[in-house]
């Protein structure tokens, strides 16, 4: 496994590390706490000390209480990126962004973590306008003062890529999570650039492109009830079926597709970690060879 500064945090962080949305049941699998404890266990064996997940991962902090439990006593091997503002448990929407319930949000994400500080705590998918409140990041930072928080983070969605990037250094934002894959590369123009100036470490989310870029998929693919993929329109999966297909011709025969679709994104110096979700032992052994494998 290899390992990366993450930015100016200087956490250094396993290249490739487990994203947790999974452990919520939203993609055709239910956990139990054995199979979270297994996966999290061989991880750790493997070289993985990163992981992030998100209070909205799951009823009642569903994925944070299952890491939570799997990590208990040994927290410090452990890099722990959570994430707020879409709370399942009230109907303020995006009043979850307000600062009062940021910090409810928090100390409710320590709590299901069974820990008393997170190492990267990121604003979720917020639009410009929630991003720009001098309040919240005001009461963020207090928190990283009185040490709840080591450092803030920004899990940013397009279009506002750019903008809040930029903004980075203003509200004390060290480390910056993005969407980039071989099929969605729009980070490499909107985001390195700044992430570079800056020195911000880059967290890579969705590497396999939701699972297309295994090559398991072809066109015409039905997802069931219970895969959060099943919401998008069968047009629209065709076609980011159809574009890692046609990405997949670049691989070399003798690489597993995931295995070399994460290790493409860690062509990118900028990024620092990448974080394929991760339902089984068989796929974390595959996602885990691209840490030794660096295109």
């Amino acid at each position: 496994m290899h390992y990366r500064r993450l930015g100016k945090t200087e956490l250094s962080v396993s290249v490739i590390g487990i994203g947790a949305w999974q452990f919520a049941g939203v993609w055709a699998k239910h956990f139990e706490q054995s199979e979270v404890d297994a996966i999290l266990s061989r991880a750790r064996e493997l070289g993985i000390n990163f992981i992030d997940t998100a209070e909205c991962y799951g009823y009642d902090h569903l994925s944070e209480k299952f890491i939570g439990n799997s990590i208990a006593g040994q927290r410090d091997q452990w890099i722990v990126a959570t994430k707020f503002g879409h709370n399942h448990a009230n109907d303020l929407a995006d009043g979850n962004y307000r600062p009062e319930q940021v910090l409810l949000q928090l100390e409710e994400s320590l709590r299901a973590l069974q820990t008393d500080y997170i190492d990267i705590y990121q604003l979720h998918s917020a639009a410009d306008t929630l991003f720009d409140n001098d309040e919240l990041w005001t009461m963020l930072n207090k928190q990283v003062q009185a040490g709840k928080v080591r450092f803030l983070g920004n899990s940013i969605g397009l279009p506002h890529l750019q903008y809040q990037a930029a903004r980075s250094r203003e509200f004390g934002i060290s480390v910056i999570q993005t969407t980039y894959n071989a099929v969605q590369t729009k980070a490499e123009q909107a985001l390195f650039p700044v992430a570079a100036e800056q020195d911000l470490g880059v967290i890579a989310r969705v590497p396999l492109a939701s699972g297309f870029l295994t090559g398991k998929y072809q066109p015409g693919h039905v997802f069931p009830s219970d895969d959060v993929r099943s919401m998008r329109p069968q047009q629209g999966i065709d076609r980011e079926i159809n574009a890692a297909l046609k990405v997949l011709q670049e691989k070399p025969g003798d690489i597993e597709a995931a295995a070399w679709a994460n290790a493409w994104c860690l062509k990118q110096s900028r990024v620092a970690t990448v974080i394929p979700g991760i339902k089984s032992l068989a796929q974390l052994e595959t996602n885990a060879l691209a840490g030794s494998l660096i295109l």
